[in-house]
């Protein structure tokens, strides 16, 4: 799985980013259309919820949601460190996979952070939706840290380069501790470990497959 491959042209990773941005203005045009139809809403949502300051808003749970919340952000920075991810580590794997097995892998690893948050959700009660594209750029990190364990990233805070294996376990781990604590309430943090989840089992099955090919 580490042979270079050829892109599409433009590669699937800035289409995806495009179609992110694009989605992203649309959502600044038609807020609470787009939280209603496309964010991810717990299987139990009712059809018509009462919030503070808005008013009676119809809504619930749609199967397309497992898809469409991955393209809604909260705030230009969420797009901005997400889709800055996706160009970073996307590239690469897209590079190394080829275009098709990177766009399956992505939204493997966007329906399964989902899914977990689903799970999460029904397990802690509450009604809210959930939005971002942190879960399939989680999934790429760890592919991108499963592939070049070696290579160096130059983080941003503390700006000092470190081994991709060691951010990856490192930010993992510091993901769950949020998660199992509460710390930053309102993150997804089981969501973005669904993504790596996800993306884990995709690769150890692509893996065994190509050996059992090989054979």
């Amino acid at each position: 799985m580490n042979g270079l491959r050829p892109m599409s042209n433009p590669p699937a990773a800035m289409i995806i980013l495009g179609v992110t941005v694009a989605a992203y203005l649309f959502q600044m045009m038609n807020q609470l259309e787009s939280i209603r139809l496309l964010a991810l809403w717990p299987l139990d949502t009712p059809d018509q919820i009462n919030f503070s300051g808005i008013g009676i808003l119809e809504t619930g749970f749609g199967i397309w949601q497992l898809f469409t919340y991955a393209l809604l952000h909260g705030g230009i920075g969420h797009l901005f460190f997400n889709m800055f991810a996706l160009y970073m580590f996307g590239l690469p794997i897209e590079q190394a996979w080829g275009s098709r097995r990177f766009v399956i892998y992505y939204v493997v690893c966007v329906v399964g952070a989902g899914i977990v948050q689903l799970i999460t959700a029904a397990i802690a009660g509450g009604v809210y939706p959930t939005i971002g594209a942190s879960g399939g750029v989680f999934g790429v990190l760890l592919a991108f840290g499963m592939m070049y364990p070696n290579q160096r990233i130059l983080l941003l805070i503390p700006p000092v380069p470190i081994r991709a294996k060691y951010f990856v376990i490192g930010y993992g781990l510091l993901t769950l501790f949020f998660g199992v604590s509460g710390t930053m309430a309102g993150v997804a943090h089981f969501a973005h470990l669904g993504g790596m989840l996800f993306g884990l089992g995709m690769i150890l099955y692509w893996g065994r497959r190509d050996y059992y090919r090989r054979r």
